[in-house]
């Protein structure tokens, strides 16, 4: 709490607007602040009824601001002090705008040709001046006013974090105090707590729901290099849509629409020819663009079917499926530079991927799931813990010596420390000698199926790369680690479907997966800032 409250205590509301003094605004509104007509300095009315002035009729969010100052806040008293700091930063950057546009209105009431006839050269020069000098200081207000709204929204977004971790650590409390009252007093004591602790809504049930289209505008890795040779194919889905990736002429990757645009043939089924993919039904070939360039046995029509951008980047080919254009920039999925890839490996998997996302974001279960493999022998902490920034998608988890991230928008990277296969150790992956390096893609297929690319690295061991039939191995074990999951989320899923609540009662080491759906959550209903992402 004492966080909260210092953090409170940093959100200072000014008391004073600085407005230039050569003009000054009327009350228009009843109870609220608006600028209908402005008092010039000669006294003179100004008409400012325009259109555009709606956008400036904003109340002046001082007055509603709680009286705070000394006081020790809860969490929720310290987020509405944030909130009201956001809101007086919107009111000041529309005043400072307003400023700007009644100073150039006054330099061209300077300019016009009427008002010239009656002022001297010199006398118009001395107003510009004046006005230009008003202008610079405008402009610079603006600037300022930017940065308050800048800092201003990071403080929300850390304010909100401490508060949804105050929520499970309270949830955590409310549990604790329901299993250890008396018979006598259990009752009253779970009603008494749940009118005390607020509970924070985190629903994810019901018949899974189309994807939002928000959700598609990012870059997604859908294969690995190393599969899409220049006379192969790779058909995948992508969101229930079906696509196809091949290389073209140059050898570069291009991701097309997986149906013939004559008879709605897979196109997967035929071939490339010469960076063309060919239909298997009548021949018609297309190129990575999209673009049909051959149609045997008849007359070449202008037809082209649906193609994705489509990139390649340290060995794992891109795609952006979504209707906005595409960001400049790929994320790095390579892991740091003492490992060396030993396995790359794709599964799809029939479970829907933040389902999938949730377990491998979940490292709290591995004593109980994964007895048969990786975790066979390993004891029951008395406390798992999720170590992370308060606003961050990664950490580590105590205790053991895991650190973990989820980048958005599907991918989870982790770097566990081991002294042997299957077994752990030090307090954290730095006192390890050796570690293991893991990146899981998550594509969304389907709402029922998920495309899985896997990649394993490890900083020992090189030999390894170099056994026959290594891979064989390492795909086997994959698959076991994930069959003892995919057991239990399958059983999730089913439920799911039929309305239960696979979130129902967050702990504290569900912080990340937590994290991971209030991500989700703010793309989906089109946030402009995304919770937990690292600052620019």
């Amino acid at each position: 709490m004492s966080a909260i409250a210092a953090a409170a205590a940093a959100l200072s509301i000014p008391t004073s607007l600085c407005r230039s003094s050569k003009f000054t605004a009327k009350k228009a509104v009843k109870g609220g602040f608006a600028v209908s007509a402005i008092i010039g300095e000669e006294g003179e009315l100004v008409d400012r009824k325009n259109l555009w002035m709606t956008i400036f009729e904003v109340e002046d969010p001082r007055s509603k601001v709680p009286q705070c100052k000394g006081k020790f806040l809860d969490v929720n008293q310290a987020l509405e002090v944030a909130r009201y700091d956001i809101q007086y930063c919107d009111w000041k950057a529309r005043q400072d705008v307003l400023a700007i546009m009644l100073l150039h209105e006054k330099v061209v009431q300077v300019l016009n040709p009427l008002a010239r006839e009656y002022k001297s050269i010199g006398t118009l020069k001395k107003e510009l001046a004046e006005l230009q000098e008003e202008l610079a200081v405008a402009h610079n207000q603006v600037h300022i006013s930017e940065a308050r709204i800048g800092t201003a929204l990071d403080k929300l977004a850390y304010m909100e974090t401490l508060v949804n971790d105050r929520l499970l650590q309270d949830r955590n409390t409310m549990e604790f105090n329901v299993s250890t009252s008396t018979p006598s007093t259990s009752t009253e004591s779970l009603d008494t707590v749940k009118t005390r602790q607020p509970r924070r809504s985190l629903n994810v049930s019901g018949p899974v729901q189309s994807y939002h289209a928000r959700l598609k505008n990012f870059w997604y890795p859908v294969a690995f290099s190393a599969d899409l040779k220049d006379d192969t194919m790779v058909p995948i889905d992508c969101f229930e849509e079906p696509w196809v990736i091949f290389r073209g002429k140059d050898g570069k990757p291009g991701c097309v629409q997986n149906t013939c645009a004559h008879r709605a043939c897979p196109l997967h089924l035929g071939s490339v020819n010469e960076g063309r993919i060919q239909c298997p039904y009548h021949g018609w070939e297309y190129s990575t663009d999209g673009k049909c360039e051959k149609m045997p046995s008849t007359r070449l029509l202008n037809i082209k079917i649906r193609a994705l951008p489509c990139l390649e980047q340290e060995g794992m080919i891109w795609i952006w499926p979504g209707d906005d254009p595409p960001t400049a920039n790929l994320p790095s999925l390579l892991p740091p530079s003492e490992f060396q890839i030993h396995a790359e490996i794709v599964m799809e998997l029939p479970v829907e991927h933040g389902l999938l996302l949730d377990n491998l974001l979940d490292l709290a279960h591995a004593p109980f799931t994964h007895t048969s493999t990786f975790a066979k022998g390993w004891s029951v902490p008395s406390l798992v813990k999720f170590l992370t920034p308060a606003s961050g998608l990664q950490g580590y988890w105590d205790p053991y010596p895991i650190d973990m991230e989820f980048r958005p928008p599907c991918m989870v990277l982790s770097t566990i420390g081991i002294s042997k296969p299957g077994k752990l150790e030090g307090q954290n992956t730095g006192e390890c000698s050796t570690h293991l390096h893991q990146l899981h893609v998550c594509l969304p297929s389907s709402r029922q199926k998920t495309r899985l690319l896997y990649r394993m690295s490890l900083d020992f061991a090189p030999v390894l790369k170099h056994v026959p039939f290594i891979q064989y191995l390492w795909r086997h074990f994959a698959e076991k680690v994930l069959n003892e999951d995919l057991r239990l989320v399958l059983g999730q899923q089913e439920r799911m479907l039929n309305g239960a609540n696979v979130w129902n009662w967050p702990v504290s080491y569900d912080k990340l997966g937590v994290r991971y759906r209030l991500w989700r959550d703010a793309v989906e209903q089109g946030s402009k800032r995304l919770p937990f992402e690292k600052s620019a």
